[in-house]
């Protein structure tokens, strides 16, 4: 036999596995991620006690009035405005989900299935514009409606995205008209 083939018979294979060192890794590391989470979930608390000052969500009137323009799709959720990475996490406004929205004349009424309702009176709102990203959400340009408008002090960016994007101008122009119709009678 040649020195090779001895050498590579003379070899025993290595041990399997130390399934100890193996257990205690993974409960190390499962411990990890789980104070991550709690981290994260706690950062998300003490957020909510920060925006504590924000009132309650209105709720919408008994009667609303024509409905004038109606969206399914997804709320991506609010910011303050002009700060698109502010997210806003009291009641409930940081929660992304699915969305049923609808404008009439008393104003934008918000429904998601899962979190809280809301409702923007159309003395509140401010503006309605197309923008690419809110609270860490990024889509292509023109791909979100945002709305601002005012909540208690603030003034708030609620971004929402249509399964069909091709509405958001109509959304947009149905909006900022409604704002502009309310100053024009204030102004009277």
């Amino acid at each position: 036999m040649t020195p090779v083939i001895l050498l590579a018979a003379e070899q025993k294979s290595a041990e399997v596995t130390d399934w100890a060192a193996r257990a205690g890794w993974l409960v190390g590391l499962a411990l990890f991620v789980a104070l991550i989470y709690w981290l994260m979930r706690e950062g998300w608390k003490w957020r909510g006690t920060l925006q504590g000052d924000l009132p309650e969500l209105p709720g919408a009137p008994s009667e609303p009035g024509a409905v004038k323009l109606t969206m399914s799709g997804r709320y991506h959720g609010s910011t303050t405005a002009g700060q698109w990475l502010d997210r806003i996490v009291a009641h409930g406004l940081g929660t992304r989900s699915r969305v049923e929205l609808t404008l009439t004349d008393a104003g934008l009424d918000v429904v998601r299935p899962g979190a809280a309702d809301f409702f923007v009176p159309t003395a509140a709102l401010r503006e309605a514009r197309l923008d690419k990203g809110i609270a860490g959400k990024v889509l292509t340009e023109g791909g979100l409606l945002v709305v601002t408008w005012e909540h208690g002090d603030r003034l708030l960016d609620s971004g929402f995205r249509s399964d069909r994007a091709a509405e958001h101008h109509e959304w947009v122009d149905a909006i900022n008209s409604m704002i502009n119709k309310t100053e024009t009678e204030g102004a009277r």
